[in-house]
């Protein structure tokens, strides 16, 4: 018996591939989202954690401290570092430079100060306008400009009365009080960046401040920080309000230059103060400008204070990007150390042992702050224009490719 077996037909062809249908625009959807992750992967560098501590034993345990110890010595923190330290050798020789100028009887802390401002402005304005065109500048001091007036103001005001302290307070009272821009700092970071502070951190900060009381004790076993001053409590709250607005000023300016290029904020900052600094002076000041001697000797401590006070602006802003103002603000604690060093070949001092273990303890401290946390984890670097500037510039670069066009 014949039994008919039914033909199936099909009307297409059966697809045996296990592979799911795409079609050409799938696939260039998914070649747009390889590419913004593969931009995404560069733009964000990982982060590497701190190698784990070994407790096994106590060979693996000092083995795992010294892998840890390389891994904190990268070159961010190196730069930091280093940064940090000749900041504050910068330090010192302008706090060198103003007891000299106190104790040859030229006192005129916003007169001096105005030559810094000055050089400033003349440097970094002049760029900011070439990288910006004069429409951006105008716009920048529009817009932006008064974020700049405050920070400039509390950047003379701050060095004034520091300046100013010095007439009627001792240097170790100066170099001590100083210690308290750390604390506004650190809070005025943690307002404008939210930092997570690890215990490590805070320990660091303990420990350079302990350094720094060392540095005091040697100071009063030795009797070199305690001068007659004619004023004791009114050069102390001189120095304390300069220090609030030093801590403030820094963690200012770090918020700054994380977004923003450096020449605009030390341009801008170096334009308002020089016309603050520039008036007050001349409303306080120019009776003793009249009567102040003006010879070499005044003229080339002027030219010391003003050029390590330059350094000084110059190098600060690339330790905010590189670690943070905190950091840059424990740095400066060892500033007494190098005033050891001066008073050395300057006075003829003779230098206490204890000062040696304060200037390690503070390099100690300095290194345990970043012990566990990286530099890369205190904020986010992106120096931008602004956006009205970029948005002229690729206005005048389209006008520019629609003439090339024309032209062809």
């Amino acid at each position: 018996m014949n039994v008919e077996i039914p033909q199936l037909e099909c009307s297409a062809p059966i697809n045996t591939s296990l592979e799911p249908e795409s079609t050409s625009q799938d696939k260039s959807q998914v070649e747009e989202l390889k590419v913004e992750v593969e931009q995404h992967i560069e733009s964000e560098p990982l982060v590497k954690a701190r190698p784990l501590l070994d407790y096994s034993s106590f060979r693996n345990f000092w083995t795992s401290v010294f892998i840890r110890l390389g891994s904190v010595l990268t070159r961010r923190f190196l730069l930091a570092f280093f940064g940090g330290q000749l900041v504050s050798i910068c330090v010192t020789s302008t706090s060198v430079a103003i007891t000299e100028l106190v104790n040859r009887g030229w006192s005129l802390p916003a007169t001096q100060n105005f030559f810094l401002y000055f050089a400033l402005f003349s440097i970094y304005t002049p760029f900011t306008i070439y990288e910006y065109g004069f429409k951006g500048w105008g716009n920048l001091i529009l817009k932006d400009g008064w974020k700049y007036l405050i920070l400039a103001a509390a950047d003379v005001e701050g060095n004034y009365m520091v300046v100013l302290a010095y007439q009627y307070t001792n240097l170790l009272s100066c170099i001590l009080l100083n210690a308290w821009a750390i604390p506004v700092c650190a809070s005025f970071s943690w307002i404008y960046m939210k930092p997570k502070y690890h215990w490590t951190q805070l320990t660091g900060i303990m420990i350079c401040i302990g350094g720094l009381g060392m540095l005091v004790a040697s100071d009063h076993l030795t009797r070199s920080g305690f001068t007659t001053a004619s004023a004791m409590l009114k050069g102390d709250l001189l120095m304390i309000a300069g220090a609030t607005l030093y801590g403030f000023n820094n963690a200012t300016k770090e918020f700054l230059v994380r977004r923003r290029p450096l020449y605009e904020m030390l341009g801008q900052v170096g334009m308002y103060a020089m016309i603050i600094d520039g008036i007050q002076a001349s409303v306080l000041e120019h009776h003793k400008m009249r009567k102040a001697s003006w010879n070499g000797g005044v003229v080339g401590l002027i030219f010391a204070f003003t050029l390590g006070l330059f350094i000084f602006y110059i190098v600060t802003p690339l330790i905010f990007r590189a670690a943070s103002s905190v950091y840059m603000s424990l740095s400066i604690l060892s500033s007494d150390f190098y005033g050891l060093l001066f008073g050395l070949g300057l006075y003829k001092l003779r230098p206490y042992f204890l000062y040696f273990i304060a200037f390690g303890v503070i390099i100690l401290g300095l290194i345990t702050y970043f012990w566990h946390s990286t530099p890369e984890e205190q904020g986010e670097v992106d120096p931008q224009k602004p956006d009205y500037v970029l948005r002229r510039e690729n206005e005048r670069g389209s006008v520019g490719q629609d003439l090339e066009r024309q032209a062809e």
